[in-house]
């Protein structure tokens, strides 16, 4: 009996946010459409309910993980700090799910692709540090978007990023240099334990990391390339790797008709 082909389905986690009185979990629209669009795979959403979940069973049905942007902090605590700053928002209840999902989605090798807060994830899961506030220290410039401006111009191409030579990032994108976006405020201090740095900003903030020893496809980066990503070729470069990715994998564990 012939078995109906799929599309690989991408795991998102979810940030905890108080709508209301209440906490959801929510995804961003724009993560969705660009693993639904320019990953051509299936977006599904997975609550941050931490020691609630079965890493294990959620990684059997995975065909690749994508780790989002989000407004929240990786709590400091787990790189040692105490908080630097009360008044910005953290999400402990992700934190929870994500750090202990990039360890094991590596193991498992399951294909990643993680953007900005889920950039910094993978440092922190690999026993690195962030800078808290990157435009506080000395050196380095000010990545933080301007918050009164349209969305457009938020997430306008804002500085020049150098990717390393003979990197994985660079073959994707068939490019020594590419413009991004940049609407953060913590970025990476220490790099973690067996992390390699794929690109850098003009200031020496590193914009792009991948794993070194992972088997899959592992890619970590400092921007938002999910904005508007059918209209930037460099952007759809790297949503279509990552698809490509997710496509062997399920490949590899589809029965055989």
């Amino acid at each position: 009996m012939m078995t109906t082909k799929r599309k690989p389905i991408v795991l998102i986690p979810a940030d905890v946010k108080p709508l209301g009185e209440q906490p959801f979990h929510v995804v961003g629209h724009k993560y969705l459409v660009a693993v639904a669009e320019a990953a051509g795979a299936l977006p599904l959403v997975v609550p941050a309910i931490g020691d609630l979940l079965e890493i294990e069973a959620l990684l059997s049905i995975a065909d690749g993980i994508l780790l989002t942007g989000s407004v929240s902090n990786v709590h400091p605590s787990h790189f040692d700090q105490e908080v630097l700053n009360p008044a910005l928002p953290l999400d402990p209840a992700r934190d929870a799910l994500t750090l202990k999902l990039v360890q094991a989605a590596i193991k498992a090798e399951v294909p990643l692709l993680a953007i900005c807060r889920g950039f910094q994830e993978v440092n922190v899961a690999f026993g690195g540090s962030l800078h808290q506030a990157v435009h506080e220290i000395s050196g380095l410039n000010d990545h933080r978007e301007t918050k009164d401006v349209p969305i457009d111009i938020q997430y306008a191409q804002a500085h020049l990023i150098d990717l390393v030579a003979d990197g994985k990032l660079a073959k994707i994108v068939g490019a020594k240099q590419m413009m991004v976006n940049s609407l953060h405020g913590q970025g990476v201090d220490r790099l973690g334990d067996g992390l390699v740095a794929e690109a850098f900003a003009p200031d020496g903030l590193v914009e792009a990391i991948r794993v070194e020893k992972a088997k899959a496809f592992t890619l970590a980066v400092q921007w938002h390339p999910e904005w508007k990503v059918m209209e930037n070729p460099q952007y759809l470069a790297i949503f279509r790797a990552f698809g490509d990715a997710c496509r062997f994998r399920l490949r590899r564990h589809e029965p055989p008709d």
